[in-house]
């Protein structure tokens, strides 16, 4: 085939894409059946349609100001929370959903990172003095020191669309302020979608002083319809069963493996890079689609990350591929301590991990300090090749 031919192939091929994904997550959803890029699945076919019904919605939804508040020509659509267990298709689903949505104003996170951002501007407003609060954009008359509406205006004015990947609650802090923080979004005009691994009922569930978390629960109901997801089976681990997670030695053979390997898990999906906010920090991610993040070694160890970096990767993606990890002798010892700690996180996360090794686990790190500690790390390695690891549950 002439290039010139290829040429046009994939610019009808890329222009037909586009064509779905403009018409909407159920539209693109079929197609990927279609194409056998998805097996098709009921419960994610009916989930399908229920974002298909707000991306309908919110063609007509356009906040807008009037005085020095957003507001809607009509009520804001009701906002989806789509929860269910791992593997089953949620990040998929979102993925349509958010790459469809005709709303110019839109912002995916995750939940996490959101709230790490929103104590921060909480912080900033409150070290502001009173005559700096009058002069801001977002000052809200009558708030006082209440941070919490100044804040949900300039979460509003950034995006009309919230998308929060992995909604849990677990800090104190978090529960004490959601309630007031999405009331006053949801007064803005602002739509909320969301996957979790919990129903919206079992959110900060026996957290502390949770009585005063419920009326939250409420509002969440009240404003989004919450559905389940109860796909067939999880895809996620039948992506990954079949094949190994683990290939060595290093070299083109491995190479390919793994780039076939991430193929499978991304399932068609555009690779991007991001950040994860770690303690008002940044750390770069080099690619990432579908909840699994892609890095080579020495993206993770030939820099100075620590245990609150590798805890912040593996909460919040559910999969990791590490490339070209090799033999570690003594002059690498900071570097084996590092990927020691990361596997460690990683056990306990129960991540998934696919990697590319110049060895079997017990040869990485075989001399020098720490090989000790590496007998448990070489250990973890061969348990996180087994079906049991791959079928647990990611713990977020």
């Amino acid at each position: 085939m002439s290039p010139r031919r290829r040429s046009c192939l994939v610019t009808s091929r890329t222009v037909r894409v586009i064509a779905q994904i403009m018409r909407g997550p159920l539209n693109r959803y079929h197609a990927l059946v279609d194409e056998n890029a998805l097996e098709a699945d009921p419960a994610q076919e009916e989930a399908a349609e229920r974002l298909q019904g707000l991306h309908e919605a919110l063609k007509s939804h356009h906040p807008q100001r009037k005085g020095l508040f957003f507001r809607s020509r009509r009520p804001a659509p009701k906002g989806v929370y789509l929860w269910g267990g791992v593997g089953r298709g949620k990040t998929l689903l979102m993925d349509l959903f958010f790459n469809s949505t005709p709303v110019a104003k839109k912002r995916r996170v995750h939940f996490h990172e959101f709230m790490a951002q929103t104590h921060e501007r909480i912080a900033q407003w409150r070290a502001m003095d009173e005559r700096a609060r009058k002069k801001s954009p977002y000052y809200v008359k009558g708030a006082g020191d209440d941070p919490i509406r100044p804040v949900a205006r300039t979460i509003a004015r950034e995006a009309h669309l919230l998308a929060f990947d992995e909604f849990q609650v677990s800090d104190i802090a978090d529960a004490m302020i959601l309630g007031r923080l999405f009331g006053a979004l949801f007064s803005e005009g602002v739509v909320v979608v969301a996957t979790s691994n919990r129903s919206p009922h079992d959110l900060y569930k026996d957290g502390l002083n949770r009585q005063l978390f419920t009326p939250f629960i409420d509002l969440l109901v009240e404003r989004l319809d919450a559905i389940e997801l109860v796909a067939a089976r999880d895809y996620r681990l039948a992506r990954l069963a079949g094949a190994p997670v683990y290939y060595q030695p290093l070299g083109r053979g491995a190479d390919l493996c793994m780039d076939k390997a991430w193929e499978r898990m991304v399932c068609g999906a555009k690779a991007l890079p991001c950040e994860v906010r770690v303690k008002g920090r940044k750390v770069t991610v080099p690619l990432q689609a579908r909840g699994a993040a892609r890095f080579d070694f020495a993206d993770l160890f030939e820099k100075p990350l620590g245990a609150n970096d590798y805890l912040a990767i593996v909460r919040r993606f559910g999969t990791l591929f590490i490339d070209h990890i090799p033999i570690m002798g003594p002059d690498m010892r900071n570097e084996a301590k590092r990927f020691v700690v990361l596997i460690d996180a990683v056990y306990d996360a129960k991540t998934k991990l696919v990697c590319s090794a110049d060895d079997e686990p017990d040869a990485l790190y075989a001399v020098g300090d720490g090989s000790f500690e590496f007998e448990r790390t070489a250990s973890r390695l061969m348990e996180m090749r087994s079906a049991e690891y791959l079928g647990a549950d990611h713990a977020t």
